[in-house]
């Protein structure tokens, strides 16, 4: 990759779950002459669903954007793709991680999220699934969050509002800074 400014691309990729999607991928980022920095797949279902941000000179991130529909075509998926900037670290937050565990239920991630932005907190990742409890079945559900706190922003207050907040919908949480 060249000295000069990298430019950036997020692309985001369903499709079925397939081995030779990721290959793929991976290989026309390579040839384009970019890099992925950053990166998630997850199988859902029997689909699969891949997050990426590619970086590398103008010129690569125009190659690799003007070899995406081919693939889309040749691999059967989705793929959608938006330029975007660096995400430089704002040293005004400070990162936190929360995790809940509770009795699943309809609503139960959006109740969280909302509290979330209710506080004005920058969601960084969140990761939810469904799971059965191995003793009684009772379906469960469990959530991981990476959000970013202001620093001016107390945290002892904000914790007590958030455990009060899972008291109520019954739900076991723990939120401290990430190490």
């Amino acid at each position: 990759m060249s000295r000069a400014m990298p430019q950036y691309l997020v692309l985001t990729a369903l499709g079925e779950n397939s081995h030779a999607a990721a290959v793929q991928l991976g290989r026309v980022t390579r040839d384009c002459g970019c890099n992925i920095v950053e990166s998630r797949m997850a199988a859902l279902g029997s689909e699969m669903a891949a997050i990426m941000m590619v970086a590398g000179p103008w010129d690569s991130i125009a190659k690799i954007e003007d070899q995406l529909p081919r693939l889309q075509q040749e691999l059967g998926m989705a793929l959608h793709w938006k330029r975007t900037e660096s995400g430089a670290q704002d040293l005004s937050e400070m990162p936190y991680a929360i995790d809940v565990v509770g009795c699943d239920r309809a609503g139960v991630v959006y109740d969280i999220t909302k509290f979330v932005s209710d506080n004005e907190l920058h969601i960084q990742d969140l990761h939810s699934n469904t799971y059965q409890a191995a003793r009684t079945g009772t379906q469960m559900f469990s959530l991981h969050m990476t959000v970013s706190i202001p620093v001016n922003m107390s945290i002892s207050a904000l914790r007590n509002d958030f455990m009060d907040f899972c008291d109520r919908l019954n739900l076991d949480a723990i939120m401290e800074p990430v190490k």
